[in-house]
């Protein structure tokens, strides 16, 4: 009998199959865009990202008198299953997780119920604690001792109802995206392994235009410049992003790099303020990578813009078919489509397609 990647499959809910090979990926893209109208698009082969490269975790805490379970949800519930093993994780998150449940324990401020957001950056884990209880002194006095024991950059606290604060900074976190230094706010959205982002990059890039120096690209959803820097040396950049934080975070990075002319960040929100149609007029490309949701509201006023390339980052199959739907109506044909997987052993799969305005 096959013994299965990890000791959890069947009861946590991170992964949905034990063989990797399953579900077919590139079939699950191809199903999409099938939807979408495009029935014979050409389907690059997969991109696979390495098993244990996860640099990103959001997992879920309780407390029951004194037993601490700190893991993901159990398939369909609300318990708990307490992560011993993890086969998509870096394996320093094993060794942390170990010392966070001694130090949960320890804390005022952690009741009954809890989250941690840990992105592990270039230069260390940056953590946020999403508490369910008020932060007393104590708990500062303890948190910010572990962030020296245990080399944490930043840890964060958000109480009830309330912002993240950081706690202790050692050092700026800080993360590279085409090595310019971000320090991303806590708990900021990360692609979920630098492979797997390096697949991404790689597939945008080369379904580019070829564009000048004065050429103009439109990125929507930005968030703190993961895809921007890498597209600043071939063009210029404005991104928008409606998180405040993420924001203030990427143009500071693009100031402090000598960057600000060729980059600029605006705060907006795509989903209740999206940018018209007249707005994209005089783009040469567009490049988006929506939330799990997609793009609908945004995608009602870019597919009738006329812009000539169109490059999409997808993380959702369905949401890909319905909104790669409207661009087929507007006259888009697809140049490329380059599945990844950055979510082994799940239904998950991260996609770049590229469309064309075909010639009236």
């Amino acid at each position: 009998m096959m013994m299965s990647h990890c000791i959890h499959f069947g009861a946590c809910g991170g992964c949905a199959s034990d063989d990797r090979a399953k579900p077919d990926k590139r079939a699950l893209l191809a199903q999409a865009l099938s939807r979408a109208g495009y029935d014979q698009a050409d389907i690059a082969p997969l991109v696979a990202a390495p098993l244990r490269t996860r640099r990103r975790v959001d997992l879920a805490a309780s407390r029951k008198a004194a037993e601490i379970s700190l893991g993901l949800h159990r398939v369909r519930s609300s318990e708990i299953v307490d992560m011993r093993e993890c086969a998509l994780l870096r394996p320093d998150f094993l060794t942390l997780l170990e010392k966070l449940r001694t130090l949960l324990r320890s804390l005022n401020c952690f009741r009954r119920e809890a989250s941690l957001v840990i992105n592990w950056l270039d230069n260390g884990p940056d953590i946020l604690l999403r508490a369910d209880a008020p932060l007393t002194q104590p708990d500062r006095t303890r948190l910010i001792a572990f962030a020296k024991d245990h080399d944490a950059p930043r840890i964060s606290v958000a109480e009830p109802k309330s912002l993240p604060e950081p706690i202790i900074i050692l050092r700026p976190p800080i993360l590279r995206f085409a090595g310019v230094a971000v320090t991303p706010p806590p708990g900021c959205f990360l692609q979920a392994c630098p492979e797997g982002e390096a697949a991404i990059i790689a597939a945008m890039l080369a379904g580019l235009p070829k564009l000048r120096n004065k050429s103009r690209l439109v990125e929507l959803y930005a968030g703190c410049g993961t895809l921007s820097f890498a597209l600043a040396p071939h063009s210029r950049v404005e991104a928008y992003e409606g998180d405040e934080p993420a924001v203030y975070a990427a143009d500071k990075a693009a100031r402090d790099a000598g960057l600000a002319g060729r980059v600029t960040f605006a705060k907006r929100d795509l989903h209740r303020r999206p940018l018209l149609t007249a707005d994209f007029k005089g783009a040469d490309v567009v490049v988006l990578d929506p939330p799990f949701a997609g793009a609908g509201a945004q995608m009602k006023f870019l597919a009738p813009a006329g812009v000539k390339r169109i490059i999409y980052v997808s993380c959702n199959p369905d949401a890909l078919a319905q909104d790669a739907g409207m661009l087929r109506h507007a006259g888009y044909e697809i140049l490329a489509a380059t599945p990844i997987d950055q979510f082994p052993f799940s239904e998950n799969v991260e996609s770049v397609v590229v469309f064309q305005r075909a010639r009236d």
